[in-house]
């Protein structure tokens, strides 16, 4: 008694200073158990629920990316993860024309490939918290590396063409956990807006890169349209080995060690981020995925020079969610969102009434690069709006459902273009870029720091 006494007089010492020093609860726990062997870890308390008291809660140091060191490897497979995963949205687009031509499809039968991800996308948003409690950061980063990897193999044996829909819903669902996963936990480290630049930035290097190589496979090599995932099953794998061994030490329990009220939160705020959380994937997305039939056959381009038009919107992108990441936290999060958003319309208005394919081209460029940093920051502000232990469901079903639009958003395009013509693909763009400005603008004000 006389020990836990002294402890509760150090504790209300402490709390009478201005500044908080770290409490190790090692020592509470020894005189609470009587036991000196215990092996329990000391743990810092950084803060105390004022509400259930000192002892409700405990709330760890904000990690780093270099602390502990495990991290540098976990971001360092975050960072892969979303290569692979820009590489696989980038790809349909310079592959629509070989699929129309193979399979003899329409405008609005081709658009499914991006329908078919759905499914997936929804129900990575609805179990990924799931995921989370019950195999942790491990299970992530197996099952959804996992379901990438086996799509690419049946889609590199040129299925016939509704196999090739229900794969892709495996691909889907892998992309959505591990867009949930990965931005939540890099969401939650210091220097978050710089991180999510870069991540994003691998993003758009993938999405960059891809449609290059997609291009020129189909048009220079004239080889098959399966060909491509061959590439995919090679750097599928390599994520599946990598991100396993970084997060191998996450496992459920030690998730729930630190997120204890995720899976209840998670519920609460996806009502908030399914509104107001808009993702410019599904922007992204729709642009280039129906980019390089509308430089065919509305701006009269080359095969080759309309596949070199997405990779530089994807260069862009990637330019852009880099050096715009170190801007975006000088003059705060809405003020340079607004302000993105602004100067895409205007790009979009001149990529649209311009009819001039080197004009288009430059406009296009430069429309992903003030797109890039919208995703990154969208993913701060949810972590300076809401208490850590919301991060994971509400992150995780805000990205889910903007991949789900990303999806749908394509596969509409194409059903109105079967009718009117690409050319529709235009005026929606504009009208998705207003949307976003409004429920952007709808947000509560965003805090200087990260929310407990």
């Amino acid at each position: 008694m006389s020990t836990i006494t002294e402890v509760s007089h150090d504790i209300a010492d402490r709390s009478n200073l201005h500044h908080q020093e770290p409490i190790s609860l090692q020592l509470v726990g020894q005189a609470v158990s009587g036991s000196q062997d215990a092996e329990a870890k000391p743990t810092e308390v950084q803060g105390v629920d004022e509400n259930n008291g000192p002892f409700a809660e405990v709330v760890t140091a904000q990690q780093a990316w270099n602390d502990p060191k495990i991290n540098i490897w976990r971001v360092s497979a975050t960072f892969l993860g979303f290569l692979v995963m820009g590489a696989n949205d980038a790809c349909y687009g310079p592959l629509i024309p070989s699929l129309e031509s193979y399979f003899n499809l329409s405008y609005t039968v081709v658009s499914l490939i991006f329908l078919s991800p759905f499914i997936g996308y929804v129900s990575a948003a609805f179990l990924s918290d799931r995921i989370h409690m019950l195999f942790g950061q491990r299970g992530v980063a197996l099952i959804g590396p996992g379901c990438r990897l086996l799509s690419y193999i049946v889609l590199s044996v040129r299925p016939p063409y509704p196999v090739v829909l229900v794969f892709l819903i495996g691909a889907g669902f892998g992309n959505g956990l591990l867009d949930a996963a990965w931005n939540a936990f890099v969401g939650d480290l210091k220097n978050a807006n710089q991180l999510l630049g870069i991540i994003h930035g691998f993003y758009g290097l993938g999405a960059s890169l891809s449609p290059i190589i997609a291009t020129s496979m189909v048009t220079k090599y004239e080889l098959e349209w399966n060909t491509f995932f061959f590439v995919m099953v090679g750097l599928a794998l390599l994520d599946v080995a990598f991100s396993t061994f970084a997060f191998w030490g996450v496992t459920g329990p030690e998730f729930r060690k630190y997120n204890a009220n995720s899976n209840a939160a998670g519920g609460r705020m996806r009502a908030v981020f399914r509104n107001k959380f808009a993702d410019e994937a599904r922007l992204a997305v729709s642009i280039g995925g129906w980019l390089v039939v509308f430089m065919l056959r509305v701006r009269d381009a080359a095969p080759f020079a309309s596949g070199m038009t997405v990779t530089g919107f994807w260069l862009g992108i990637t330019v852009g969610r880099v050096v715009l990441g170190f801007v975006t936290p000088r003059f705060g999060e809405r003020r340079s969102v607004t302000a993105y958003l602004l100067l895409a319309m205007g790009l979009e208005l001149v990529f649209w009434l311009v009819p001039q394919f080197y004009v288009s081209a430059v406009a296009v460029g430069l429309l992903g690069f003030f797109l890039g940093p919208l995703f990154p920051a969208v993913v701060v502000a949810a972590t300076k709006i809401l208490p850590k232990k919301m991060h994971v469901g509400s992150i995780g079903f805000s990205t889910a459902i903007g991949g789900s639009g990303a999806a749908a958003i394509p596969f509409a395009v194409g059903a109105i273009a079967q009718a009117k013509g690409v050319q529709v693909l235009q005026p929606i763009i504009l009208a998705l870029l207003a949307v976003q400005m409004g429920l952007w603008l709808l947000l509560p004000k965003i805090p200087k720091s990260h929310a407990e």
